[in-house]
Protein backbone atom coordinates (compact mmCIF):
# COMPACT_ATOMS: atom_id res chain seq x y z
CA UNK A 1 0.00 0.00 0.00
CA UNK A 2 1.34 3.14 -0.64
CA UNK A 3 1.63 6.62 1.79
CA UNK A 4 -0.92 7.94 0.11
CA UNK A 5 -3.75 5.18 0.11
CA UNK A 6 -4.02 5.11 3.28
CA UNK A 7 -4.97 8.81 3.97
CA UNK A 8 -8.49 8.35 3.34
CA UNK A 9 -8.94 6.15 6.48
CA UNK A 10 -7.02 8.16 8.73
CA UNK A 11 -8.74 11.14 8.05
CA UNK A 12 -11.74 9.28 8.91
CA UNK A 13 -10.41 7.61 11.90
CA UNK A 14 -9.82 11.20 13.21
CA UNK A 15 -13.27 12.64 12.35
CA UNK A 16 -14.42 9.13 14.17
CA UNK A 17 -12.37 10.40 17.02
CA UNK A 18 -13.25 13.82 17.37
CA UNK A 19 -17.68 12.96 16.91
CA UNK A 20 -16.56 10.00 19.82
CA UNK A 21 -15.27 13.05 22.41
CA UNK A 22 -17.26 15.92 21.36
CA UNK A 23 -20.53 14.64 20.42
CA UNK A 24 -21.28 12.61 24.08
CA UNK A 25 -20.31 16.08 25.95
CA UNK A 26 -22.87 18.44 23.47
CA UNK A 27 -25.59 15.95 23.76
CA UNK A 28 -25.28 15.90 27.70
CA UNK A 29 -25.36 19.42 28.56
CA UNK A 30 -28.13 19.60 25.87
CA UNK A 31 -30.31 17.62 27.30
CA UNK A 32 -29.70 19.28 30.78
CA UNK A 33 -30.80 22.60 28.70
CA UNK A 34 -33.58 20.85 27.40
CA UNK A 35 -34.54 19.89 31.37
CA UNK A 36 -33.29 16.28 31.53
CA UNK A 37 -32.58 14.84 35.16
CA UNK A 38 -28.58 14.56 35.42
CA UNK A 39 -28.53 10.49 34.97
CA UNK A 40 -30.31 10.48 32.07
CA UNK A 41 -28.39 12.90 30.14
CA UNK A 42 -24.94 10.97 31.67
CA UNK A 43 -26.95 7.62 30.83
CA UNK A 44 -27.87 8.84 26.74
CA UNK A 45 -24.48 10.70 26.11
CA UNK A 46 -23.05 7.15 27.23
CA UNK A 47 -24.88 5.90 24.64
CA UNK A 48 -24.51 7.80 21.67
CA UNK A 49 -20.91 6.14 21.03
CA UNK A 50 -22.23 2.73 21.12
CA UNK A 51 -25.02 3.84 18.42
CA UNK A 52 -21.60 5.33 16.39
CA UNK A 53 -19.84 2.15 16.81
CA UNK A 54 -23.12 -0.07 16.07
CA UNK A 55 -23.27 2.16 12.75
CA UNK A 56 -19.52 1.74 11.71
CA UNK A 57 -19.95 -1.88 12.33
CA UNK A 58 -22.83 -2.14 10.02
CA UNK A 59 -21.38 -0.08 7.42
CA UNK A 60 -17.93 -1.92 7.34
CA UNK A 61 -19.04 -5.09 8.65
CA UNK A 62 -15.89 -5.57 11.14
CA UNK A 63 -14.57 -3.70 14.22
CA UNK A 64 -11.51 -3.05 14.97
CA UNK A 65 -10.47 -4.62 18.15
CA UNK A 66 -9.84 -1.81 20.63
CA UNK A 67 -12.98 -0.04 19.21
CA UNK A 68 -15.00 -3.62 20.28
CA UNK A 69 -13.16 -3.25 23.93
CA UNK A 70 -14.33 0.58 23.93
CA UNK A 71 -17.92 -0.08 23.11
CA UNK A 72 -17.61 -3.41 25.31
CA UNK A 73 -16.17 -1.27 28.66
CA UNK A 74 -19.20 1.45 28.02
CA UNK A 75 -22.02 -0.74 27.84
CA UNK A 76 -20.62 -2.41 30.96
CA UNK A 77 -20.64 0.84 32.79
CA UNK A 78 -24.05 1.95 31.36
CA UNK A 79 -25.12 -1.58 32.97
CA UNK A 80 -23.84 -0.64 36.32
CA UNK A 81 -24.52 2.32 36.35
CA UNK A 82 -28.28 1.13 35.53
CA UNK A 83 -28.11 -1.28 39.02
CA UNK A 84 -26.75 1.31 40.99
CA UNK A 85 -28.51 4.48 39.57
CA UNK A 86 -25.54 6.34 40.41
CA UNK A 87 -23.92 9.17 38.39
CA UNK A 88 -20.48 9.18 39.83
CA UNK A 89 -19.62 5.99 38.94
CA UNK A 90 -21.17 6.20 35.35
CA UNK A 91 -18.77 9.67 35.09
CA UNK A 92 -15.62 7.60 35.98
CA UNK A 93 -16.23 5.16 33.62
CA UNK A 94 -13.78 7.04 31.36
CA UNK A 95 -11.38 6.78 33.58
CA UNK A 96 -11.19 3.45 34.39
CA UNK A 97 -11.31 2.85 30.18
CA UNK A 98 -8.27 4.93 30.17
CA UNK A 99 -6.75 3.83 32.77
CA UNK A 100 -7.43 -0.14 31.28
CA UNK A 101 -5.85 1.46 28.10
CA UNK A 102 -2.48 3.09 29.69
CA UNK A 103 -2.16 -0.61 31.19
CA UNK A 104 -2.11 -2.09 27.59
CA UNK A 105 0.38 0.42 26.55
CA UNK A 106 2.54 -0.83 29.44
CA UNK A 107 2.13 -4.42 28.74
CA UNK A 108 2.45 -4.17 24.66
CA UNK A 109 6.78 -2.92 25.90
CA UNK A 110 7.18 -6.63 25.75
CA UNK A 111 5.27 -7.68 22.87
CA UNK A 112 6.58 -7.95 19.18
CA UNK A 113 5.79 -4.37 18.41
CA UNK A 114 4.94 -1.86 20.88
CA UNK A 115 1.55 -0.20 20.77
CA UNK A 116 2.73 3.04 19.98
CA UNK A 117 4.93 1.83 16.96
CA UNK A 118 1.62 0.09 15.70
CA UNK A 119 -0.15 3.47 16.24
CA UNK A 120 2.25 5.95 14.51
CA UNK A 121 3.33 3.85 11.80
CA UNK A 122 -0.05 3.83 9.45
CA UNK A 123 0.12 7.72 9.98
CA UNK A 124 4.32 8.36 9.35
CA UNK A 125 5.61 5.63 7.64
CA UNK A 126 6.88 7.15 3.84
CA UNK A 127 5.27 10.43 4.90
CA UNK A 128 7.13 12.27 7.46
CA UNK A 129 11.14 12.68 7.19
CA UNK A 130 11.82 9.46 5.71
CA UNK A 131 14.10 8.10 2.54
CA UNK A 132 11.49 5.36 1.99
CA UNK A 133 12.81 2.51 4.19
CA UNK A 134 10.16 0.47 5.35
CA UNK A 135 9.58 1.14 9.21
CA UNK A 136 9.94 -3.08 9.29
CA UNK A 137 13.36 -2.96 7.95
CA UNK A 138 14.34 -0.01 10.44
CA UNK A 139 12.72 -2.24 13.71
CA UNK A 140 14.87 -5.31 12.18
CA UNK A 141 18.28 -3.65 11.57
CA UNK A 142 17.93 -0.84 14.21
CA UNK A 143 18.67 -1.44 17.99
CA UNK A 144 17.98 2.16 18.90
CA UNK A 145 15.16 2.30 16.63
CA UNK A 146 13.35 -0.29 18.94
CA UNK A 147 13.69 1.39 21.47
CA UNK A 148 13.08 4.48 20.79
CA UNK A 149 9.61 3.31 20.11
CA UNK A 150 9.53 0.81 23.29
CA UNK A 151 10.27 4.11 25.33
CA UNK A 152 7.51 6.18 23.01
CA UNK A 153 5.29 3.49 24.53
CA UNK A 154 6.10 3.51 28.11
CA UNK A 155 5.41 7.00 28.07
CA UNK A 156 2.01 6.76 26.32
CA UNK A 157 1.38 4.28 29.34
CA UNK A 158 2.24 6.18 31.84
CA UNK A 159 0.62 9.61 30.33
CA UNK A 160 -2.71 7.50 30.52
CA UNK A 161 -2.61 6.70 33.47
CA UNK A 162 -2.54 9.60 34.64
CA UNK A 163 -5.37 11.04 33.12
CA UNK A 164 -7.28 8.46 34.26
CA UNK A 165 -6.28 8.92 37.58
CA UNK A 166 -7.37 12.93 37.06
CA UNK A 167 -10.97 11.09 35.31
CA UNK A 168 -11.72 9.25 38.69
CA UNK A 169 -10.69 11.92 40.91
CA UNK A 170 -12.79 14.83 39.21
CA UNK A 171 -15.73 12.40 38.92
CA UNK A 172 -15.94 11.89 42.96
CA UNK A 173 -14.66 15.23 43.72
CA UNK A 174 -16.21 18.08 41.53
CA UNK A 175 -19.99 18.81 40.96
CA UNK A 176 -21.97 16.32 38.70
CA UNK A 177 -22.62 18.61 35.74
CA UNK A 178 -19.55 20.35 35.54
CA UNK A 179 -17.23 16.86 35.08
CA UNK A 180 -18.07 15.91 31.36
CA UNK A 181 -16.93 19.17 30.09
CA UNK A 182 -13.57 19.02 32.10
CA UNK A 183 -13.15 15.80 30.73
CA UNK A 184 -13.06 16.50 27.41
CA UNK A 185 -11.15 19.24 28.05
CA UNK A 186 -8.48 17.00 29.34
CA UNK A 187 -8.28 14.89 26.32
CA UNK A 188 -7.48 17.70 24.42
CA UNK A 189 -4.81 18.53 26.92
CA UNK A 190 -3.42 15.18 27.43
CA UNK A 191 -2.94 14.01 23.67
CA UNK A 192 -1.00 18.50 23.18
CA UNK A 193 1.58 17.16 25.95
CA UNK A 194 1.95 13.72 25.12
CA UNK A 195 2.76 15.30 21.48
CA UNK A 196 5.42 17.70 22.83
CA UNK A 197 7.00 15.22 25.15
CA UNK A 198 7.42 12.80 22.31
CA UNK A 199 8.65 15.35 19.92
CA UNK A 200 10.78 16.22 22.02
CA UNK A 201 12.18 12.41 23.08
CA UNK A 202 11.99 11.44 19.46
CA UNK A 203 14.34 14.63 17.93
CA UNK A 204 16.73 14.08 21.10
CA UNK A 205 16.97 9.82 20.24
CA UNK A 206 17.29 10.52 16.95
CA UNK A 207 14.28 8.67 15.57
CA UNK A 208 13.86 11.22 12.07
CA UNK A 209 17.62 11.08 11.62
CA UNK A 210 17.10 7.25 11.41
CA UNK A 211 13.72 7.26 9.00
CA UNK A 212 15.29 9.77 6.92
CA UNK A 213 18.88 7.61 6.30
CA UNK A 214 21.23 9.06 8.51
CA UNK A 215 22.52 7.97 11.61
CA UNK A 216 21.81 4.24 11.00
CA UNK A 217 24.15 1.76 11.98
CA UNK A 218 27.30 0.90 8.73
CA UNK A 219 27.78 -2.67 7.67
CA UNK A 220 24.24 -3.84 8.01
CA UNK A 221 22.69 -5.06 4.36
CA UNK A 222 19.38 -4.89 4.15
CA UNK A 223 17.98 -8.19 5.22
CA UNK A 224 20.40 -8.86 7.76
CA UNK A 225 18.19 -8.92 10.83
CA UNK A 226 19.28 -8.88 14.91
CA UNK A 227 18.46 -12.12 16.36
CA UNK A 228 16.91 -9.70 19.07
CA UNK A 229 14.32 -8.49 16.89
CA UNK A 230 12.59 -12.10 16.12
CA UNK A 231 11.85 -12.47 19.15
Amino acid sequence: MTADAGRPGNRRLLIQLLWDMAAPIALFYGLRALGASMFAALLASSVLPLVTTGVCWIRDRRLEGMAAFVAGVMLLGAVGSLISGDARFMLARDGWVTAVAGLCFLASVWARRPLAYLGARPLLEGRFRSDGTPWETLWHNEPVFRRIWRVSTVIWGAALLIDAAARVVMSYTLPVNTVPGLGGLLWPVTMVLLQLVNGVYYRMTGLWQLTAGSGRREGRREGEYDVAARS
